[in-house]
């Protein structure tokens, strides 16, 4: 971090980085897809597992929006999961005006959530539930965004919706992105939709019947990973007959 920066943020970062493992920072670095080229190009890590970050997280729960902010700018994606744990339970815990304050914040430091950990972290539990009762036009701005994590935390935000019951908004941005030409999009409506699926079966079967011929079929494996192996076949094969009598 550079000068200026509180000492709060600084001390939030210096406790992360004793705990740092360079054997599990070269293993992570592998499986979030760190080289040249790839989608989590230039990312570092510490080599920290989740529950450790939170645990420090939860020593330093008290951090202004501004330490938070701060730790976004760091290069190294645990501190800025750090950063993202404690807006989240600041969030869950916050009043309106609280919860207005952090969305702005992340909407502010979205250009920092730049893999997929930190925006399935922000979108189920941040953006998605702000939105829910709000105008959601930002999400088909985010859904038509040349940035792929833009476009994946609108997909992630509808996860609130679902867990609400409200899924027509969430079908309509998944049939928006069926040609979307990454790989990491295709999983996050497949997973959504299998969410989706959990509650209104009959939605997602009509929904995977009338987009058949367009839906990838990495989202189609992910949205009917609850059927049984020959439900499956049937539908990879397009069959949905015996759900909807077609």
């Amino acid at each position: 971090m550079g000068s200026g920066v509180s000492p709060n943020a600084v001390l939030a970062e210096d406790s992360l980085r004793a705990l740092a493992d360079p054997g599990k920072a070269r293993t992570a670095a592998t499986y979030f897809k760190t080289g040249p080229g790839e989608y989590g190009e230039g990312d570092r890590f510490y080599g920290i597992r989740v529950p450790q970050v939170r645990e420090v997280a939860r020593q330093f729960n008290t951090l202004s929006l501004d330490d938070c902010a701060a730790l976004m700018h760091s290069p190294y994606n645990e501190a800025r999961l750090m950063a993202l744990d404690i807006l989240t339970r600041r969030f869950a815990k916050g009043k309106a005006d609280v919860q207005t304050a952090v969305f702005e914040c992340v909407l502010q430091q979205r250009h920092r959530i730049n893999n997929w950990n930190l925006v399935d972290g922000v979108g189920p539990y941040i953006t998605g539930p702000y939105l829910l009762k709000r105008d959601r036009s930002i999400l088909w701005q985010w859904a038509q965004s040349p940035v792929l994590w833009e476009r994946r935390l609108a997909v992630l935000s509808t996860f609130a919706f679902i867990r609400a019951g409200d899924f027509d908004d969430a079908l309509k941005l998944y049939a928006q992105l069926l040609t979307d030409p990454h790989d990491l999009m295709h999983k996050a409506c497949g997973w959504m939709l299998r969410e989706l699926g959990k509650r209104d079966e009959t939605k997602l079967l009509d929904f995977l019947q009338t987009h058949y011929t367009a839906l990838p079929r990495t989202t189609l494996r992910y949205a009917m990973e609850k059927f049984t192996p020959a439900q499956r076949a049937a539908m990879l094969k397009g069959d949905f007959s015996e759900w909807l009598g077609a």
